[in-house]
């Protein structure tokens, strides 16, 4: 009898600018009365705003939306070459003793770093046991060690760091901490991938924890689909999480699709819409024959791992190089997956920044194994992308696609970037000067704006009205500059007063100059 080759999914078996014009509630005649609602920064013209601060990253195109000899320079994330947690691949009762996945999460509280994450063991001889769920914590983020929590049986043991759940086949994690909840028991809250009892395919469930660590689970298959999810994320007052739809996708004219990011959207965290919505797709063949997941062609695995900066959002989706091979529709040891790099202003409706550009090619995050093992790398994102300090961390899988079924592998791994520094906007080569304007923006009260720059002091900052008509007070030579020479946060001040500005809808255009620094770069605008 031949075994057909494994690949994931048998492995795991066998184991639009949406902007409304001047939406209500969002120009200055419309906003409450106080304090409590000109802190608020409102992109009238977007339908964006944040408490806080609001963040205009120089790689979206919507909140720094018109601009003269500048062009994007995005940057390169540099990779820890040591994975920040192995497989126990010594220890065959462990839950995670052939790998160790990230479809998982990482959250920052109190300055330590908490990581839930997929663990893959044997159930038999070449049969995969799909979870349980693990946890793991670090007080650097780089060393994670596992907790005995004795929550669950492994292999007779319940000395290991699986967390309980009622499914015996569980996957993906990902949660977040919604302090917005008045209910602790629901502090916080988790989708997680499992096997519904109708065992046709991947779909998720929810869970709600006071800590983290002790879940109670939600009604089987919130969302009547199958869908195999890579984030989850609170955007806007709405709950939303990213996924492809398992096992298939139907395209345009009723054929066959490829793998696609969608969203599944819940108000409240109880009901789930049932509609689902496109959230970034890559093309499919014009060749309606050659579209669906088992043809040669690049795709979206598994949606888009988004953290909301709170008027927009930045995230990473995976380019599946898919290369099946005869008689293995999934690619096994062929198919491969780099990082593509998303911006969006909704929650729901994701852009490259630069299309077709590759953010982190699978080979800059390899796992290192010994050399007899044929594979291919693929990165998995989740939600692990968190701002600590100054620096943005980016937990990630490298998961191996091993031609054998033996050295199956996974482990999670760090990727590093100076805070927000994504990509910029820099000047054309043999510009002297650029400059690039703001959407409509309604300023709060005691606005402050700083600067994610190099070459800072070269950099002026003036304001307009929303027709673009400059205000004599704070333009020209009374626009504003920084003094320092740059910085993750660096100061903008004018000689007038901005407070006079407070509730008014205002355009800041944003200019960059060559001078003592040659080559200035403009990462971010932040307005609090």
């Amino acid at each position: 009898m031949t075994t057909p080759k494994p690949n994931r999914r048998r492995f795991l078996q066998g184991c639009t600018f949406v902007a409304s014009a001047a939406a209500a509630g969002l120009t200055p005649a419309a906003q409450p009365a106080g304090e409590a609602a000109t802190s608020i920064v409102r992109f009238p013209t977007i339908g964006t705003s944040a408490a806080g601060r609001a963040t205009l990253l120089a790689i979206d195109d919507y909140h720094l939306p018109l601009r003269k000899n500048l062009c994007y320079y995005l940057s390169k994330p540099a990779v820890r070459p040591e994975p920040v947690l192995k497989p126990e691949r010594e220890n065959p009762a462990a839950p995670d003793h052939v790998a160790a996945h990230f479809y998982g999460t990482v959250l920052h509280e109190a300055g330590r770093f908490r990581l839930w994450y997929y663990s893959l063991s044997w159930k038999a001889k070449g049969q995969f046991q799909e979870g349980p769920i693990c946890y793991a914590e670090s007080d650097d983020g780089l060393h994670f060690t596992k907790p005995v929590l004795e929550q669950v049986d492994v292999q007779g043991s319940r000395r290991n760091n699986a967390i309980a759940l009622p499914d015996d086949c569980t996957q993906g994690a990902f949660l977040l901490r919604d302090d917005d909840d008045p209910d602790p028991a629901r502090r916080y809250k988790m989708v997680y991938e499992y096997r519904p009892s109708h065992r046709r395919w991947m779909s998720v469930r929810t869970a709600t924890s006071p800590d983290g660590l002790h879940w109670t689970a939600g009604p089987e298959s919130p969302v009547d689909e199958g869908l195999e999810p890579c984030s989850f994320y609170k955007h806007g007052g709405l709950y939303y999480t990213n996924a492809q739809f398992a096992p298939a996708l139907i395209s345009e004219g009723g054929h066959k699709g490829g793998r696609q990011g969608f969203v599944w959207v819940t108000p409240d965290f109880k009901s789930w819409i049932q509609e689902s919505g496109e959230s970034f797709l890559l093309a499919e063949p014009a060749n309606t024959a050659g579209r669906g997941l088992d043809k040669p062609y690049d795709q979206v695995h598994l949606g888009v791992a988004p953290v909301s900066l709170g008027n927009a959002l930045v995230g990473l989706y995976c380019i599946w190089h898919a290369k099946p091979n005869p008689n293995d529709w999934f690619g096994q040891g062929t198919t491969s997956g780099d990082w593509g790099l998303v911006v969006s202003h909704d929650g729901q409706h994701f852009r490259e920044a630069v299309k077709g550009h590759v953010f982190l090619h699978r080979d800059e995050s390899r796992p290192v194994l010994p050399p007899e093992v044929r594979f291919e790398n693929i990165l998995c994102q989740g939600n692990g992308i968190v701002n600590v300090g100054e620096e943005t961390r980016i937990y990630h899988g490298r998961w191996v696609n091993s031609l054998r079924l033996e050295d199956y592998y996974a482990e999670i791994g760090l990727a590093t970037l100076p805070r927000d520094r994504w990509g910029a906007l820099g000047l054309f080569p043999g510009a002297q000067e650029g400059s690039v304007w703001s959407a409509p923006v309604i300023l709060p009260l005691h606005a402050e704006l700083t600067l994610n720059a190099e070459g800072a002091a070269g950099m002026r900052i003036e304001i307009a009205d929303e027709r673009f008509q400059s205000i004599p007070e704070f333009s020209g030579e009374k626009a504003g500059s920084c003094l320092s020479a740059g910085g993750l946060a660096a100061p903008v001040k004018w000689p007038g007063d901005i407070a006079s500005l407070a509730g008014k809808t205002v355009r800041l255009r944003a200019v960059l100059r060559r001078g003592s620094h040659p080559e200035p770069r403009l990462y971010a605008i932040y307005l609090k």
